[in-house]
């Protein structure tokens, strides 16, 4: 546990002087995601430790460097948890070093992402330092403080291009009483619709995953509530529920998809991400499937002509990523209008004037 933010704001602030780019190093989980960039390497993984938790109220501040883990095991103590379920990005999941920090770079949520949120909705306030070498904060540590509140948010997803943040405060939720697993031998297109369809009734569905021709539901919260609806639609549609994570001889089907260890997610082939409406019929392509998030979230594997997966993609009422493998120096994620440039190029000049944070790691023109 350790307070570096001083001696990383030095070093801003000399490379906002001598405009020498910065490239932020944490754990280096997710060092695979978005484009190369170039730079002297700032390492901000040594600024770690919880600094405030307050189960009562559902709080936690810690600095960006805290592993996951060691938050998870905190809040677990208290029967509590991070609902937006993050990947630590490692085989044994107790074992992974993935950082706060970096979790709100990528915005990475798990399998109860449509129903929990993103990490990005659950955070209260975060302290950064910025291109300038000044240390800002936004946001607060209660829901009803917000002031700064999108600001904080803006940290989400933008990979490290908007500030190295110091210091994050989030949110937190009980654990579930019970949870149970459910699947349905169903083909794609059948399981797009029915995926939506039950989740538009008041069950409590925390998963809804498509994959290998079987449909994959979760359903948490109170027992009683989970234990009818189980029965509920093995009658209505022959689901089957499957065994606890202990006695299921294929592992924890949604362990493996929320720390990308599931086989699909292992393969040697390039990786892509699509975001899409829920409701968007079977993306045309010549690969491997994997859906997730009631159906938003689509996973597709192998070799694929970008250009067709972004018009793909657009139609379907989305946008798609090169998650994993292929050129890391050509562009990696969906294209962008030329207003929409211009609006993310303001703002990093605002947050970032001279570029020396992590430069071209989202676009090669950002």
């Amino acid at each position: 546990m350790a307070d570096i933010k001083q001696a990383i704001q030095e070093v801003v602030q000399e490379a906002y002087k001598t405009r020498q780019p910065l490239k932020i190093v944490g754990a280096g989980t997710k060092s695979f995601l978005g484009r190369e960039t170039q730079g002297d390497a700032l390492d901000v993984s040594d600024n770690s430790g919880i600094l405030q938790y307050q189960p009562v109220e559902l709080v936690l501040t810690a600095r960006a460097g805290t592993p996951i883990n060691e938050i998870q095991n905190a809040l677990a103590e208290n029967g509590q948890m991070l609902s937006f379920e993050p990947p630590v990005f490692a085989t044994d999941a107790t074992a992974g070093k993935a950082t706060l920090g970096g979790t709100l770079a990528t915005n990475l949520s798990g399998a109860a992402r449509p129903w929990a949120g993103s990490m990005r909705d659950l955070v209260l306030g975060v302290e950064l330092i910025n291109g300038r070498g000044e240390l800002l904060n936004f946001g607060g540590q209660v829901m009803k403080n917000v002031a700064g509140y999108d600001v904080s948010r803006t940290q989400a997803g933008a990979m490290g291009t908007l500030g190295v943040m110091t210091q994050i405060s989030l949110k937190v939720l009980p654990i579930p009483e019970q949870t149970l697993h459910l699947k349905l031998a169903v083909d794609q297109a059948q399981a797009i619709i029915l995926m939506n369809q039950l989740a538009g009734s008041a069950k409590p569905i925390t998963g809804a995953c498509w994959v290998g021709e079987h449909l994959h539901l979760r359903l948490s919260g109170a027992a009683s509530s989970v234990e009818s609806s189980a029965q509920q639609w093995q009658t209505q549609h022959g689901f089957s529920l499957q065994e606890s994570a202990a006695n299921d001889s294929e592992g924890d089907f949604w362990q493996q998809l929320n720390q990308y260890q599931h086989p699909f997610m292992q393969q040697d082939e390039k990786l892509w991400r699509f975001s899409v409406k829920s409701t968007a019929a079977p993306i045309a392509h010549n690969g491997d499937t994997l859906i997730d998030w009631l159906g938003s979230q689509r996973w597709v594997s192998g070799e694929q002509d970008f250009n067709q997966l972004q018009l793909a993609a657009e139609q379907a009422g989305g946008s798609v990523s090169m998650w994993r493998g292929g050129d890391r120096t050509d562009e990696v994620n969906h294209s962008q209008s030329s207003s929409m440039q211009a609006l993310q190029q303001r703002l990093k000049r605002s947050f970032d004037p001279h570029n020396i944070l992590n430069p071209g790691r989202l676009y090669s023109w950002l």
